[in-house]
């Protein structure tokens, strides 16, 4: 089933309806600013509004604008966004702010084809960028509207599939030809977010319960092929070095690319022998010699870390400074102002109630 250009104009005409009405407040909905617009988009990607809203105030604060962003060194932003994940957003947000300000004297483009030029922004990202900020007719596609739209068609392929998406964009294009284009996609994404939900969706509450096709079967949507279960993954297991020098503790910079990549961790390597390879063997363990355990759920993998308290009584070993870009020592009250992966950031939490 496709969608008939009437059907469009009603489905349009009622989220918009809905969201003047219903809209929930975020600061980023106070403006129309399209940086503060690109900044919330991207933050938004893979993470919860409640948990972005105080990332998103403390970035605007921190840089402003564009150009605020482009000129700060990459160590500052990354800082700025750990414990929201995902690192690689945060490194294109700061080489699009660059290219923006090299290209266009740091304000964003307009148009969803330009502004697909620039690095990290997508389909959806553009799509968002230009119909909220700039009033232009063209569709955006999160996982939301995904939900919404595969119920409304409904669609019966794996939501992922090419076909589905096709299907997907041209539905939301055809709806955003109508209505204020900001308005009806913001609406689209906050009816998948607060009435048409994965679980137990309030159909009685759809503005758009009279053109769904699954109405009577919303739960059954979107179709989606199986994922991955935690025991099938490969496991990958770790030993991390709480390390401490003359009251500090040492930190490697992950080299760029790979997993955690520009990121600071505790030291780490797959043995008790690897690890103390890396500060030429003169490690001391203090206490217990596995002080903390944790575990990360990553996408095809689950990595557990088991973390060895010691002492360094020597200079740092020429496998450290091999494996990270640096290895530097670090007050323990400071390393929260660092870039830290979210397992790390966990991990110093509980040796710092445990030291």
């Amino acid at each position: 089933m496709t969608l008939r250009p009437n059907d469009a104009r009603r489905i349009a005409s009622a989220v918009q309806r809905h969201f003047d009405r219903h809209r929930r407040d975020m600061p980023w909905r106070r403006s129309r600013d399209p940086y503060a617009i690109w900044v919330s988009e991207v933050m938004l990607q893979q993470t919860r509004v409640a948990t972005v809203i105080p990332y998103f105030e403390r970035w605007l604060a921190r840089f402003p604008t564009v150009d605020a962003l482009a000129s700060a060194p990459e160590d500052d932003v990354l800082a700025a966004w750990s414990g929201l994940g995902y690192y690689s957003r945060a490194r294109n947000l700061h080489a699009c702010a660059k290219e923006v300000v090299a290209r266009y004297r740091g304000a964003l483009p307009s148009e969803p084809d330009e502004l697909r030029t620039l690095p990290g922004i997508g389909r959806y990202t553009a799509g968002a960028i230009a119909s909220v900020a700039f009033g232009v007719r063209t569709p955006v596609v999160d996982g939301n509207v995904e939900r919404v739209l595969s119920r409304v068609l409904p669609i019966e392929d794996d939501i992922k599939s090419s076909g589905a998406q096709k299907r997907l964009w041209a539905a939301a294009g055809a709806i955003a030809q109508h209505g204020d284009p900001s308005k009806v996609n913001q609406g689209l994404m906050e009816l998948g977010a607060t009435l048409c939900t994965p679980r137990d969706p309030s159909c009685g509450q759809c503005p758009i319960r009279s053109s769904c096709s699954a109405r009577d079967d919303a739960e059954s949507y979107p179709r989606k092929r199986k994922r991955m279960a935690a025991r099938d993954k490969r496991k990958i297991a770790v030993v991390a070095g709480w390390v401490e020098r003359n009251g500090k503790i040492a930190l490697g910079l992950r080299r760029t690319g790979g997993l955690y990549g520009g990121l600071w961790e505790l030291p780490s390597a797959s043995t008790v022998d690897d690890l103390a390879d890396l500060f030429a063997g003169d490690l001391e363990p203090i206490g217990k010699r596995a002080s903390v355990r944790e575990r990360a759920e990553l996408s095809h993998r689950r990595l557990e870390v088991r973390v060895l308290r010691c002492a360094l009584h020597g200079a740092l070993g020429r496998a450290s400074r091999a494996q990270y870009q640096r290895v530097t020592w670090h007050r323990s009250e400071t390393l929260d102002e660092l870039a830290l992966s979210s397992v790390t950031r966990k991990i110093i939490g509980k040796m710092r109630r445990r030291t």
